[in-house]
């Protein structure tokens, strides 16, 4: 008489239970799994999920709709193939401009210089920016020489092209996008600019590349002392693998 007390007594908890405390209720004992194993406790957990499934499609039950569609997606299991695009592959074309149309830096560079990052970090640079100078993530760096100073709140904007060896085509990274924040803390100023895709990838999109120029000290003074630049695309990538793959699906013309 008791068990059948308690069971009626879960019978009227369970329905207000969600999924996850209705799977640890399963694991109780014999009992609690036998009575929550009832699809129509994980009906009431579905039809609060998905209010739209007021009835359980033919050949499957509430339980295993729950089981099969509430879980986040495993991880990615398996590596990205690699690319067919390489550094050794690309020159990248970076311009500087203040707002007057004057040019600060303009130089074209290889793909393998720019992977190859700053071989000497200056001295008189802040802990921040030194500390992510120095981890291991893929980065694309490079000197800016002779440095150039930047009187602070003046606008400066950044043009960034590509071109690739391999298909002697060229690519848009970044057209005049202007360096609209400073970040003292960590001695950058940044300017963004959403990626062009080839329209051969419509459902790629949304993805920024960001360009800072790098400078001594906190920031703190009238001007800016640049000594170098960066490009990357940390929105959607960290390995050098994924910065080819974003470059490779680029609008090449």
């Amino acid at each position: 008489m008791e068990n059948w007390f308690h069971g009626e007594a879960l019978k009227d908890v369970f329905p207000r239970l969600d999924g996850k405390d209705l799977v640890s209720c399963m694991l109780v004992c014999r009992q609690w799994r036998d009575i929550a194993k009832d699809d129509y406790f994980w009906k009431c957990v579905c039809t609060r999920k998905w209010p739209s499934i007021s009835n359980a499609p033919s050949g499957t039950t509430y339980h295993r709709l729950f089981a099969t569609f509430s879980q986040p997606p495993p991880p990615r299991k398996q590596p990205l193939p690699l690319p067919s695009l390489t550094f050794e592959d690309l020159v990248f074309y970076v311009d500087v401009w203040t707002e007057e149309r004057k040019i600060l830096f303009s130089t074209a560079v290889s793909g393998t210089v720019l992977r190859a990052g700053l071989i000497n970090i200056p001295d008189g640079i802040a802990e921040s920016l030194k500390s992510h100078l120095d981890k291991p993530d893929c980065k694309m760096v490079m000197p800016v020489n002779p440095r150039v100073a930047i009187t602070y709140g003046n606008t400066a904007t950044v043009s960034v092209l590509v071109s690739r060896k391999d298909t002697k085509k060229m690519a848009c990274i970044a057209n005049k996008a202007i360096f609209d924040y400073v970040d003292v803390t960590a001695s950058r100023a940044l300017a963004y600019e959403y990626l062009r895709f080839s329209p051969r990838r419509p459902f790629v999109s949304d993805i920024r590349v960001w360009v800072s120029l790098l400078f001594l000290g906190s920031g703190a003074h009238a001007s800016l002392e640049v000594f170098g630049l960066e490009i990357d695309f940390c929105d959607a990538a960290t390995s050098e693998v994924e910065f080819l793959w974003l470059l490779d699906m680029l609008d090449w013309k």
